[in-house]
């Protein structure tokens, strides 16, 4: 048996509308379709307007007293909505975090190679976990290795970066990391 490890997506926010005779309000406030306030009046005589109309009667705020209901036709309006959440998903950005490993042992030459690509991500918006593993002997030179770890950081700032830690330098196992990230 297959198991399927990806993440689902969480379904975004629908707004669930009651539509002609599944409104329980025995008065309501009627717009019309050109956005017009027509008053209050009867369910059934909302209902009558809209289906001479051919359209659908919609309760948009139902925690209003009476509620307000819309003739609109529900299709459009379902149509309307999914262009409007397509919108908002395309503004997003999402923020990732890209990993940079270094060494206790790290040359000048590489160190540089691995701060541009530091600066590179930076420049995007991205977040950056900065991991050192430690291995053996080296287990006991903590303090070397986070004092390696803040001058790659200060490098990064040297280039013009305005950076924050998104969480101190922990040792977890034989592993230093750190996430960091520009400052807002």
């Amino acid at each position: 048996m297959r198991k399927n490890y990806r993440k689902s997506r969480p379904e975004p926010i629908k707004k669930h509308y009651r539509i002609n005779e599944a409104i329980r309000a025995e008065s309501v406030r009627l717009i019309d379709e050109e956005g017009e306030h027509k008053g209050t009046m009867p369910f059934a005589e909302a209902l009558k307007i809209a289906r001479d109309l051919e359209l659908d009667l919609v309760e948009i705020e139902p925690t209003a007293d009476p509620p307000v209901c819309k003739i609109v036709d529900v299709g459009k309006l379902r149509y309307q909505q999914e262009k409007e959440l397509k919108k908002q998903r395309a503004k997003q950005k999402k923020v990732e975090v890209k990993g940079i490993r270094i060494s206790l042992r790290i040359s000048d030459h590489d160190r540089a190679v691995r701060v541009s690509q530091a600066a590179k991500f930076l420049e995007q918006n991205d977040k950056v976990k900065l991991e050192m593993v430690l291995r053996g002997r080296e287990r006991q030179r903590g303090g070397m290795a986070r004092d390696i770890i803040k001058d790659f950081i200060s490098e990064l700032e040297a280039k013009g970066f305005s950076l924050g830690t998104e969480t101190p330098v922990s040792m977890q196992g034989g592993r230093l990391s750190t996430i960091i990230g520009l400052k807002n």
